[in-house]
């Protein structure tokens, strides 16, 4: 249940990269010590090795009914996902591992205490990304620790999934995992969709340009899925949770804008901690308000607002911050998906500063 909660809260998708360059980097070179490149490399070995097919887990009279009527839904949106979204047509999510624990990865993210510019981390392959990836909570809580002892505001988050770009199909490919085959019919098809989409299109160094492309496919995705395949129930279930995450991600792009102000403005570090504590007592009584008047008393977000510093606030936005742009160049590309992600592909060959313009240039006026 704490593992639903986060996710509620945080992006359907996860995209740890950086455990995609420790492996290539471990199984090319060779790891002599042990630290986060063995640990990346180790623990994505175990995940694609306990992974089988599915129509191995189908014929299994073992396997519980429930998991094989959601297995063989999985493979539905996976043929939906290549025929109708043109997502790759390979082996990932055509297996399923049960990793007998609640999260494939426990990300570590982190910002100074005065700003929202999340902390970055370099690796070859993938260039720099804004979360580090541990495959061991415990791991990645003490990293979490190290860097509050420097400083840093930091948190951890358990991601249900992560894209190796379609590097691993030698290894059978990105599996489906017990930590989101049970998710709702919609969260199920749109986590699928999500980290499909890293494998069209991914530039190097860009964590917003990159998840936030995939959030736009997984949301756009999600819902053709709904309209040709949902049942009554998952379309009703959908429509809640999205009323629910819009009133939320409004609440903290209020609160990220005012942090933004405030921090950039001319005051002392004093005073701006002081009227930091203020905005961020007034986000979670909203939220409270929120939960009493709006939600019915549903708690799905209780540990994200808990928890909320400038680390989860900015990573959430480097999530979402593109979104509005890539919806509107879907709707310009006559809500074709080859044409999208050919668009995508064009502005991903820009430069940084021009790749922004074009997307700033995309976005509604009231986006900036």
């Amino acid at each position: 249940m704490r593992l639903r909660r986060w996710l509620l809260a945080l992006p359907l998708g996860g995209v740890v990269l950086a455990l995609l360059a420790a492996t290539t980097l471990c199984l090319t070179s060779g790891c002599s010590s042990v630290g986060y490149l063995a640990q990346s490399a180790t623990g994505h070995l175990a995940l694609v090795g306990a992974a089988k097919p599915v129509p191995e887990w189908l014929a299994d009279e073992q396997t519980p009914a429930a998991l094989k009527q959601r297995l063989a839904q999985s493979q539905e949106m996976r043929a939906f996902a290549v025929s109708e979204l043109k997502l790759p047509d390979n082996d990932s999510y055509r297996r399923y591992a049960d990793l007998k624990r609640p999260a494939a990865v426990w990300n570590v993210v982190a910002a100074p205490e005065l700003s929202l510019t999340l902390k970055t981390w370099c690796f070859p392959v993938v260039g720099c990304v804004s979360y580090r990836g541990y495959f061991d909570e415990a791991a990645a809580q003490a990293e979490a620790a190290a860097l509050r002892a420097q400083g840093w505001e930091a948190s951890v988050y358990p991601v249900p999934a992560y894209s190796t770009l379609g590097m691993s199909d030698w290894l059978g490919g990105d599996p489906l995992l017990n930590t989101f085959i049970q998710w709702p019919e919609a969260e199920l098809a749109r986590m699928i969709f999500h980290e499909l989409s890293h494998q069209v299109v991914f530039i190097k160094g860009d964590t917003t340009f990159n998840e936030s492309y995939a959030t736009a496919v997984e949301r756009l995705g999600g819902e053709r899925w709904l309209q040709q395949h949902g049942s009554a129930d998952a379309l009703a279930r959908h429509r809640a949770l999205d009323e629910r995450r819009a009133d939320m991600r409004a609440l903290t792009a209020k609160t990220r804008a005012r942090l933004q102000a405030l921090y950039s403005g001319p005051d002392s570090d004093a005073i701006k901690r002081e009227r930091k504590a203020a905005v961020m007592t007034e986000m979670r009584a909203e939220f409270e308000q929120l939960k009493r008047e709006r939600w019915g008393g549903f708690a799905g977000y209780d540990a994200f607002f808990a928890r909320a510093n400038n680390a989860t606030l900015g990573m959430q936005a480097a999530y979402l911050q593109w979104v509005p742009a890539f919806e509107a160049l879907f709707a310009k590309e006559g809500r074709d998906f080859a044409r999208f992600h050919a668009a995508v592909a064009r502005l991903g060959a820009l430069t940084p500063a021009e790749r922004e313009a074009a997307l700033k240039a995309l976005s509604p006026t009231d986006n900036f």
